[in-house]
């Protein structure tokens, strides 16, 4: 398990910022799902910072790919033939955390600008995408996309997918924690803090 949670850093965006200060709990669990890169990494920055969060949990798996591609496993995915991307679903109880606030976390801790690939990994599975589960959090994730550009990346655009969700797949127990079963283990350069 993830040890001492670390307080997330303030939104930046006034999006993000807006969704911080209008976040009040309610009935019932969100998800937000987000591929940026290696897995493991993305879910273990999500933890480290979020985990303090009412019925929180992040799991690794795939999302994104080919229909015909069911139930796919890591090497499957690894192949890049089934179109999947290596994601994080973070689930929480509606309303502890603004959605805007976790997708400028999701963008401070990678680089959205490279197509396909974070650091040494390359290929579809590696891509930068936002997979939304409502209109709202298409909404929120085109403005704080828009506002991440004109703020921290000028001049160097957003490669970032901005895609429906489709059907989810939890990838294999090993996956999951990776980085906190395995202190040391390999985690993409890229995941670090941009601002």
């Amino acid at each position: 398990m993830v040890k001492g949670p670390k307080t997330p850093p303030a939104p930046t965006v006034p999006t993000a910022i807006k969704s911080r200060e209008e976040a009040k709990l309610g009935e019932g669990v969100e998800v937000a799902t987000f591929a940026s890169g290696c897995f493991w990494g993305t879910e273990h920055l999500f933890s480290k910072h979020y985990a303090h969060l009412p019925q929180f949990s992040a799991i690794s798996g795939y999302t994104g790919g080919l229909d015909s591609s069911t139930n796919p496993s890591y090497k499957q995915v690894c192949t890049g033939a089934t179109g999947h991307a290596e994601a994080v679903r973070v689930t929480y109880q509606k309303g502890s955390v603004g959605y805007g606030e976790l997708v400028e976390f999701f963008y401070r801790t990678h680089d959205p600008t490279t197509k396909d690939r974070q650091g040494p990994d390359r290929g579809t599975q590696y891509r930068s995408a936002i997979f939304f589960h409502t209109p709202e959090q298409k909404e929120v994730a085109e403005k704080v996309t828009a506002e991440v550009q004109e703020k921290y990346l000028k001049g160097k655009p957003i490669a970032t997918e901005i895609s429906p969700a489709g059907v989810w797949y939890n990838a294999e127990d090993y996956h999951q924690q990776y980085l906190d079963n395995n202190p040391g283990g390999y985690e993409c350069p890229t995941h670090m803090f941009y601002w």
